[in-house]
C-alpha cells in the first residue's frame, strides 16, 4: 500500500508543478509549442537533456549489460563529454546564429530541400520504430518488476507488460501534446533531481548493507566477488572494445549530443548562447556521475544474485530496487522512474512532431500554414506517433543481446549516416548535395548488409567508423563530378544573444581531464 501511495503522490506532484510553471505559456505559436518560447535557462536545459537521455532503456538496459559485462559499458556515458563540449563550443553557437528550430533545416540551408526532407523522414522513422518502443517496453518491465501486477491481477506477465505499455504511452502522450516542450522540460527538471537522489540511494544502501555499515568495505566485497567487472577496458571481443572509442563511438557521441533533435532541441530553445553552453557543459558533469546510477547497481546485482539473471539480464535492476530500497521509497523511486520514462518518451514525441510539422508539412503539404495550424498538426502527429510506439513496444522482448545493445545497434543505422552528413556540411565546404545523397544511401546500405546479411566479425561500433570514412570518400568523389554551386556562409539572424559564456572553454578543459582520470582509475586487465 505504501508503495502505491507514494508512487501516486509524487507523480501527481510533478504533474501539478509542471502545470503551474507553464500555465501562462503561449502555446499557440510554433516557437512556443516546439521550443518553449526560446526561454529555457541552463538548469532546465541540463535537467531536460539528462532526463531525455537517461530513461528506462538506460536504467534497465545498461544495468543489465553491466551485470553481465561489467564497467566496460560505461564508455557509452563517459565519452559523451566530448560530444557535449563539441556542441557547446562549436555547433550550438552556429545553430543559434542561424535561428534553427530543427537540425534538418540546416541541411536545406547547406545543401538543398531534398536533403532536409530525407533527414527529417529518417529521424521520424527512427523515433517511431526504435527509440520510443524500447523506452515503453523497458519502462513496462521495471513497473512489472516493482509492483508485480501480473500476480496482483491474476494475469500473465506478457499481458501485464502490454497494459503497462499502453498506460505509459497514453500518459506520456498527454504530457507532450498538452504542454509542449516547456511542460516536458519543467517536469524533467523535477524528476532529474529525484532520479539522481533515488538512483544514488540504490548503490549506497546496497554497499552499506554489504559492508555492514561501511561503504568502502562494501565496495571491497563486491570487487572481490567479481574483480574483472570493474575494468573499463574492453577486450577486442567484448561487448564494447576499448578501441571503439577512437572509431565509431566518437562519431555517435558527437551526433547524439550535438545534433540529435530530441536532445539538442533544448539548446535551440535557450534564452541565449551562454545559457545553452552552461546547460550542455552541466550535462557533461552529470554524465560523468551517471555510471553510479546506470552501471554500478548492475555489478552489485551480480554480488547479490550471481548469474541467476544471465538469461534475463534486463530484469536485474527491478530486482535491485526491491532488494535495497525501503518500501516507502520504492514507490517514490518508481514515480521518479516513471518521470524518466515519460521524459524520454515526451521529448521524442515532441521532436518527431516538430520535425514533421516544420520540415515536412510546412514545406510539402501546406506552405501557407498558420502558426495555429502548425501547432494543431503537431498535436495530431504526436497522437499518431504514440499509437505506433505502443503497438511496436512489446516486440522488443525478442532482443537477443539485451535491450541496450539492440538500441545502440539500431541507432547506428540512423545516427552515424545523419551525423556524417551534418559534419560534412560544417567542415567540408566542397561537398555537394549530390555527394551527400549518394553517400547517405550507400552508408545505410553498407550498414544493413554488414549487420543483417554478412557476418564481418567486426564490432558494430567499428563498422560505424568504417561507414563514416567511406561516406566522406563517396561525398568527395561524387562532388568532384557534381560540385557545389554556391559556397554556404552562416548568417546571424539575431534571434537570441549569441555572446559566449566566458568560462565555457575552461570548464570544457576540466571535463576532458576528469574523463581521462576515470579511465586511469578504472584501467585494468579486461581478461
Amino acid at each position: 500500500m505504501w508503495i502505491i501511495t507514494s508512487f501516486i503522490g509524487f507523480t501527481l506532484f510533478v504533474a501539478a508543478y509542471s502545470w503551474y510553471k507553464v500555465r501562462g505559456q503561449d502555446l499557440s505559436t510554433s516557437d512556443g509549442y516546439f521550443l518553449g518560447g526560446r526561454t529555457l535557462g541552463a538548469g532546465v536545459i541540463a535537467g531536460s537533456m539528462m532526463l531525455t537521455n537517461i530513461s528506462s532503456e538506460h536504467l534497465i538496459g545498461m544495468n543489465g549489460s553491466a551485470y553481465k559485462n561489467g564497467m566496460v559499458i560505461i564508455s557509452w556515458e563517459t565519452t559523451a563529454t566530448i560530444g557535449l563540449i563539441f556542441g557547446a563550443l562549436y555547433l550550438v553557437p552556429r545553430y543559434l546564429k542561424m535561428g534553427l528550430s530543427t537540425i534538418p533545416k540546416f541541411l536545406e540551408m547547406r545543401f538543398d530541400r531534398t536533403t532536409r526532407s530525407i533527414a527529417a523522414g529518417l529521424l521520424v522513422f527512427s523515433f517511431v520504430f526504435t527509440l520510443l518502443p524500447i523506452v515503453l517496453y523497458t519502462g513496462a518491465i521495471n513497473f512489472e518488476g516493482i509492483f508485480d501486477l501480473s500476480t496482483r491481477f491474476g494475469i500473465s506477465q506478457e499481458q501485464s507488460i502490454w497494459l503497462l505499455v499502453i498506460m505509459i504511452g497514453l500518459v506520456g502522450g498527454l504530457y507532450s501534446i498538452l504542454g509542449g516542450l516547456k511542460a516536458v522540460a519543467t517536469a524533467d527538471t523535477v524528476n532529474g533531481v529525484g532520479l539522481i537522489i533515488g538512483g544514488l540511494m540504490i548503490p549506497i544502501l546496497a554497499l552499506w548493507e554489504i559492508g555492514n555499515g561501511n561503504l568502502f568495505s562494501g565496495v571491497d566485497k563486491v570487487y572481490e566477488a567479481a574483480p574483472l567487472k570493474f575494468s573499463i577496458v574492453g577486450a577486442p571481443d567484448s561487448v564494447l572494445p576499448f578501441s571503439a572509442i577512437f572509431t565509431g563511438l566518437m562519431i555517435n557521441q558527437i551526433y547524439f549530443w550535438a545534433m540529435h533533435q530530441s536532445i539538442i532541441q533544448r539548446a535551440l530553445g535557450a534564452k541565449d548562447l551562454a545559457a545553452a553552453q552552461k546547460g550542455l557543459l552541466l550535462t557533461g558533469v552529470f554524465k560523468l556521475l551517471v555510471p553510479l546510477i546506470i552501471a554500478v547497481p548492475g555489478i552489485i546485482g551480480f554480488y547479490y544474485f550471481g548469474d541467476a539473471f544471465y538469461d534475463n539480464q534486463d530484469f536485474i535492476y527491478p530486482a535491485m530496487i526491491t532488494q535495497v530500497l525501503p518500501t516507502f521509497f520504492v514507490g517514490i523511486f518508481a514515480a521518479v522512474f516513471m518521470g524518466a520514462v515519460l521524459s524520454t518518451f515526451n521529448s521524442v514525441i515532441n521532436s518527431a512532431a516538430t520535425i514533421y510539422t516544420i520540415d515536412i508539412y510546412k514545406i510539402f503539404i501546406n506552405k501557407e500554414a498558420s502558426e495555429k495550424k502548425m501547432v494543431s498538426v503537431g498535436v495530431l502527429v504526436s497522437s499518431v506517433v504514440v499509437v505506433f510506439a505502443i503497438l511496436a513496444a512489446p516486440f522488443m522482448a525478442y532482443a537477443p543481446e539485451g535491450i541496450y545493445q539492440l538500441l545502440q545497434t539500431l541507432n547506428g543505422l540512423f545516427f552515424v549516416p545523419l551525423g556524417t552528413i551534418i559534419i560534412a556540411g560544417f567542415f567540408f565546404k566542397h561537398v555537394s548535395a549530390a555527394g551527400v545523397k549518394v553517400a547517405l544511401v550507400a552508408g545505410m546500405a553498407f550498414y544493413m548488409m554488414s549487420e543483417l546479411f554478412v557476418d564481418t566479425g567486426i564490432h558494430f561500433v567499428h563498422i560505424w567508423g568504417i561507414m563514416f570514412v567511406g561516406m566522406i570518400a563517396i561525398m568527395y568523389l561524387v562532388s568532384y563530378f557534381y560540385p557545389v554551386e554556391k559556397e554556404f556562409k552562416i548568417q546571424d539572424v539575431e534571434v537570441v544573444d549569441v555572446k559566449e559564456w566566458k568560462y565555457a572553454k575552461a570548464v570544457s578543459v576540466v571535463l576532458v581531464i576528469v574523463t581521462i582520470g576515470i579511465y586511469v582509475l578504472l584501467w585494468g586487465d579486461p581478461h
